[in-house]
């Protein structure tokens, strides 16, 4: 086995213009093949972080009770009974579970909320908004509002709210004005603009305020519980495990964010497919240009395999000298890719840093291990039928030419 390594380390040492361009050609097809992978995995990171990053990765949601019904005797419906105008669901016990959710491994933050609709007023100025009750101390628990503030803090106390810039800039409001936040309940509360934020999602900076629990609580008149507990994890790729934990744990319908994102799963699913096919036609090229070089080899040194099978070397031996030495090629061609990979990634910025209107390069994600592999494999692979024609050759003509 080493006199067949010494060998086939001297046929690459031989021709050392043609082993260079060999081993070029290879690292090339890594480098794109790691460059693919970076920016596949990079351009899905942030998708994900763009429409789900700053969205609750598991909600559980209060359910609203069915109205009473009432039945006669024959089974036909006669009435249905409901009290009030309106009814709002409520998780009364709440305050027992969060303990036991934030325990559970994966869960990164856990936010009670009350949610609800009401009408911001500013003199003759009314806009309908969505209200948002959290806990002071958890504003950023789910959405970073901290990291999206403008203006003034995103602290939530007693008679505070916090808006969007484009709700602000509607009702022509600056930090420090007192306004007034009816609710659907028909509560009003009398609130200063404590905070503007700017999430660049025209939807939320234009209909979203946030106030304090407390606040909450006065305004669609729940003194306990809350509308819903909205959960972050570690990993959203692992919502659906973990709700279903947590479902188990609780008894409460815990839905992931995956749930109606059928069409962003499946947009990204065609992307990584479209990066499979192109990663494969980089190693397909790498294949063809091994195959092809090592034919060439084989045919300049027919001379030489006839000699050595006409001193004793078996078919076998031949074939393994050669598969050796594509395996080599693959081997010194895969590092060279993976390091050039790598070294070119690297002054992009981490997925932690991705900015709009940057290249979403992911380092992390380069697969460089995979690489090799695939490409020493597929070195091994190309050099089979070159091997098994060297193996083929007669030494008496081979010799005689």
């Amino acid at each position: 086995m080493l006199y067949a390594l010494k060998i086939a380390g001297r046929y690459l040492t031989a021709s050392k213009a043609q082993t260079t361009l060999l081993v070029v050609g290879v690292a090339v097809g890594v480098f794109i093949f790691i460059f693919m992978s970076a920016l596949i995995g990079g351009l899905a990171e942030f998708i994900l972080s763009r429409t789900v990053g700053d969205i609750a990765h598991i909600t559980i949601e209060a359910e609203i009770d069915d109205p009473a019904v009432l039945i006669s005797v024959q089974g036909h419906v006669l009435s249905v009974i409901e009290r009030g105008s309106t009814r709002t669901a409520t998780l009364s016990d709440a305050a027992t579970w969060l303990p036991l959710i934030e325990a559970v491994p994966g869960v990164r933050a856990v936010s009670p909320q009350i949610t609800g609709a009401g009408f911001l007023t500013r003199g003759a100025q009314v806009a309908q908004v969505s209200v948002t009750g959290v806990e002071p101390g958890r504003e950023s628990a789910i959405l970073d509002l901290e990291g999206y503030m403008i203006e003034g803090t995103v602290r939530l106390g007693s008679g505070l709210i916090v808006l969007g810039v484009d709700l602000a800039d509607d009702l022509a409001l600056s930090l420090g004005q007192t306004l007034r936040l009816q609710s659907s309940n028909g509560v009003t509360a009398t609130l200063t603009l404590n905070g503007i934020f700017d999430t660049g999602n025209g939807g939320m900076d234009g209909a979203r305020a946030f106030v304090s629990l407390a606040t909450a609580r006065t305004l669609f008149a729940m003194p306990q519980g809350v509308t819903q507990i909205e959960i972050k994890l570690d990993d959203l790729n692992a919502a659906d495990t973990i709700a279903l934990r947590i479902s188990a744990l609780t008894g409460l319908e815990a839905v992931p964010w995956t749930d109606g994102a059928e069409r962003m799963m499946e947009a990204l699913n065609a992307q990584a497919q479209t990066g499979y096919f192109l990663k494969t036609f980089a190693l397909i090229t790498i294949v063809i240009g091994v195959a092809s070089a090592l034919l060439l080899s084989t045919y300049r040194r027919r001379p030489e395999i006839g000699i050595m099978r006409a001193m004793g070397a078996s078919r076998g031996f031949v074939v393994f000298v050669f598969v050796t030495q594509g395996a080599m090629i693959g081997l010194m061609g895969g590092l060279t890719g993976a390091a050039l990979g790598y070294l070119a990634l690297l002054p992009f910025p981490s997925r932690d840093a991705f900015q709009a209107g940057t290249l979403p390069l992911d380092i992390t994600q380069g697969s460089y291990g995979l690489a090799i592999f695939l490409t020493v494999i597929g070195a091994i692979l190309a050099s089979v039928l070159p091997a098994r024609s060297a193996a083929r050759v007669d030494p008496v003509t081979a010799i005689g030419q």
